[in-house]
C-alpha cells in the first residue's frame, strides 16, 4: 500500500474509533510522537493510549489534504469544532514505524469543556 492509501485506512479507523484497527496500521517498535503530549512507543502502548483518548475525548478526523513523498506520508487535517494539525508518518513494509503530529493541546482542551 502506498502512504496515502494507509493514512486514508488511518482516518477510516480513527473516525470509528477503531483502537485496534489503527494499532494493526503500526510496525512493532514503532513510535508516536505527539508533540504536545510526548512520546508512544510500542504498537501495544499506542494501542492503549488510543483507546484511553477515544474514551475521554470526543473526535473527529476531517481530512483537508494527504501527500505522500517516498515513503511519508502527511496527513492535514480539522475536527468540526474548528481545531486543525497536521502528522508525518513514516512507512516500512506498509506499516508506520514513526508518527509525528502537531496540534494545538489548549484549543483541544478548550473545545472539549464546552
Amino acid at each position: 500500500m502506498t502512504p496515502k492509501e494507509i493514512l486514508q485506512k488511518w482516518v477510516e479507523c480513527f473516525n470509528r474509533y477503531d483502537y485496534d484497527g489503527l494499532s494493526e496500521l503500526y510496525a512493532e517498535n514503532c513510535i508516536n510522537h505527539q508533540t504536545p503530549n510526548g512520546i508512544a512507543e510500542g504498537r501495544v502502548n499506542i494501542r492503549n493510549m488510543f483507546k484511553d483518548e477515544f474514551e475521554k475525548f470526543e473526535m473527529v478526523c476531517i481530512v483537508e489534504n494527504i501527500f505522500e513523498d517516498g515513503n511519508v506520508g502527511m496527513l492535514e487535517w480539522k475536527d468540526p469544532k474548528g481545531l486543525r494539525g497536521c502528522g508525518f508518518f513514516w512507512i516500512e513494509n506498509d506499516k508506520i514505524v514513526y508518527q509525528r503530529g502537531y496540534w494545538d493541546k489548549l484549543s483541544f482542551m478548550e473545545q472539549q469543556a464546552k
